[in-house]
């Protein structure tokens, strides 16, 4: 009787093991198999569930992009950000990078984006790559409101401006803030902040389901941080002494993550990063050499949810984190 049992359930195994082959290594569908073994395509359905539910069935996905997938992987175990879409780094031509991120980032967005959302976005290059890829199937009914003040000058450090090419490109409306992003004392900022123009445009970024973001180097004369404030430049060692690494809605972070004590940070007209924090979905956008320590820091300081970024940038990044 034992033998009898054993034997009945080899021979169930192994008509298992073969409804498996036909199917997963040969491709024959269910009722090609059912006609083949005279069963019928209920059967040979149950047959692959208890395969698949005994573990004799292991499906192993190959792809070209394994490797951008496994750095995306690394950069999410390290607890910083909870998704991650890396990009083959393309060219040594920094701009190039940049715009590849940038459409992956735009990608990135629709994919996450359904009507009545409210994006909230700072200026900069990496923003502007975003806006620049956008090409959506249809029009969704969206707010796009900035999260800073405004600089004007170059056409990516106006905030303005930047809000309302998104908004058009999506289909949607553009909020616009009459404000600075810099105050000149304490008090100014307190009191253009309290103005209505500018309150209701920040309440509306607080209240945003969205964000994108530029994370911003302050190391490097290039730095877009000094196209939106230049007298910056004057106050390289201040900013050195702050122990400053890097740039978020214009604050500037040291290497943990942690809130520089710089005077500067004081005077910003913009969300501050509490605010920013609860946001639901943070998107960074960030390419190149100069971005590798301030990646780190946003990361360390756990300041966004998602990051996109190049694939030689982000592996960088995980080198020394």
């Amino acid at each position: 009787m034992i033998y009898s049992n054993d034997f009945q359930e080899y021979e169930a195994a192994r008509q298992i093991h073969r409804v498996l082959i036909m199917h997963y290594l040969e491709g024959l569908k269910q009722s090609e198999i059912a006609k083949l073994l005279d069963l019928s395509t209920a059967k040979v359905n149950r047959l692959i569930k208890e395969g698949r539910k005994s573990g004799m069935v292991e499906i192993n996905i190959k792809t070209p992009f394994q490797p951008l997938i496994d750095v995306e992987a690394r950069l999410i175990e390290t607890g910083g950000i909870s998704e991650a879409m890396v990009t083959p780094t393309v060219s040594e031509n920094p701009d190039v990078v940049l715009n590849t991120v940038g459409e992956a980032a735009a990608s990135f967005l629709l994919e996450n984006l359904k009507d009545g959302d409210t994006i909230c976005i700072t200026g900069g290059k990496g923003v502007g790559a975003v806006v620049d890829a956008l090409n959506p199937e249809r029009a969704y009914d969206v707010e796009v409101v900035p999260a800073t003040g405004c600089v004007q000058g170059k056409h990516y450090t106006d905030v303005n401006h930047v809000a309302t090419l998104m908004a058009e490109k999506l289909g949607g409306r553009a909020y616009q803030i009459h404000a600075p992003l810099f105050a000149e004392t304490k008090d100014q900022k307190e009191m253009l902040m309290s103005m209505k123009s500018v309150e209701e445009v920040l309440d509306r970024a607080r209240n945003a389901t969205i964000a994108i973001v530029g994370v911003g180097s302050i190391l490097s004369g290039d730095s877009s941080y000094y196209d939106l404030h230049p007298m910056a430049k004057d106050d390289r060692n201040e900013i050195q002494k702050s122990g400053a690494t890097g740039e978020l809605l214009a604050h500037l972070f040291d290497e943990n993550g942690e809130l520089c004590k710089y005077e500067l940070n004081s005077r910003l007209v913009a969300l501050s990063p509490k605010e920013f924090s609860k946001v639901p979905l943070t998107i960074g956008v960030a390419s190149g050499e100069n971005k590798i320590a301030p990646i780190r820091a946003m990361l360390r300081g756990n300041h966004l949810k998602a990051l996109v970024v190049d694939e030689a940038t982000a592996t960088a990044v995980l080198d020394d984190l």
